[in-house]
């Protein structure tokens, strides 16, 4: 399933998104990834949950976005939450793509049982509908 949680830069996501994947350590099975655009918070989170810095990677496009998902997921079978801070920052294209990405990662969390947390950059009135049905 995804959780999309949205609202303008400066709100306050990042800290929410990094406290509830703190949280999520201890309640979880599997394995945590908390995926960002750059280091800026690998200090503030647990040290068993995976960091990666997608800015080392140079993803451009949804489909490269896509495709770095599937090798997490082929590389640790054991992945059950993954939380995406700034998922426009990393990838930013138009509407159409992302809708593109949100409905491939909607069938990753169907497939391999994986909870998606993502952050986007947009108060609720300004999303586009395709993100709607994933708001937390």
């Amino acid at each position: 399933m995804i959780h999309a949680f949205c609202n303008k830069t400066g709100s306050g996501k990042t800290k929410d998104l990094i406290n509830l994947a703190n949280e999520r350590v201890d309640n979880t099975k599997g394995d945590i990834v908390y995926i960002d655009y750059k280091m800026k918070s690998l200090f503030q989170l647990n040290r068993k949950i995976r960091y990666i810095a997608t800015e080392e990677f140079n993803l451009k496009t949804y489909k490269d976005f896509y495709g770095f998902l599937c090798g997490i997921l082929s590389e640790n079978y054991d992945v059950d939450n993954i939380f995406i801070d700034g998922i426009f920052n990393i990838v930013g294209e138009t509407s159409e793509d992302a809708a593109h990405l949100f409905y491939s990662m909607e069938v990753l969390a169907q497939r391999y049982n994986i909870e998606f947390y993502v952050n986007v950059n947009s108060e609720n009135e300004y999303l586009p509908d395709f993100v709607k049905k994933y708001v937390a």
